[in-house]
């Protein structure tokens, strides 16, 4: 398989090495003899098998992550058009769209190309927005007036996303544990 050179545009540089494009490969073969047997098609690493196009790994998907964030810029650019600095909710906002950018960057980045780093990167950027989401709630229902109680929040949601990421980096990448922590939070 070694001698056999890569696709077009399926290179090195769009992060593709002969093993990645190999596992590719033997993944929608696997695929084939499992529809001829009359099996259902399986996950493979917890993933639905999607046909790569160009070096887009999931085009579909990399695509509406990259509409999205493109949405939450023009929101951005909106809302500091629109409100004044001076506002009180103002930082926590701007921050908020910021933290959702930088998610969907990921997003959009994993779903080009999915490696462990990438893949951990969407999901820690993700779980990040829930919290801020949930921060933001917390600032905009108490008001700002409780500054103290608002800082005392803020310190637990950053406390539980450490310890989450360290969850997931250092014991087990738990998808479960993932999908059920952003639930119940969100």
């Amino acid at each position: 398989r070694a001698s056999r050179p890569l696709p077009p545009l399926v290179s090195p540089a769009a992060g593709w090495t002969c093993r990645d494009d190999c596992k590719y490969e033997c993944m929608w073969l696997t695929v084939r003899l499992y529809v001829q047997g009359g099996h259902r098609v399986p996950q493979f690493h917890g993933k639905w098998p999607f046909s790569r196009f160009l070096f887009f790994q999931e085009p579909a998907s990399a695509f509406a992550s990259f509409l999205n964030g493109l949405a939450s810029f023009v929101m951005l650019l909106r809302y500091k058009a629109a409100v004044p600095p001076a506002s009180p909710m103002y930082p926590t906002c701007v921050a908020f769209a910021w933290v959702s950018l930088n998610a969907w960057f990921w997003s959009t980045v994993f779903h080009t190309r999915d490696t462990a780093v990438t893949e951990k990167l969407d999901y820690f950027c993700a779980s990040a927005v829930v919290l801020h989401s949930v921060y933001l709630c917390c600032v905009r229902t108490l008001g700002l007036q409780r500054p103290a109680l608002i800082s005392i929040f803020r310190a637990f949601l950053l406390l539980f996303l450490a310890c989450h990421i360290s969850y997931l980096t250092l014991v087990r990448f738990d998808y479960g544990y993932n999908m059920a922590a952003n639930a119940a939070i969100g």
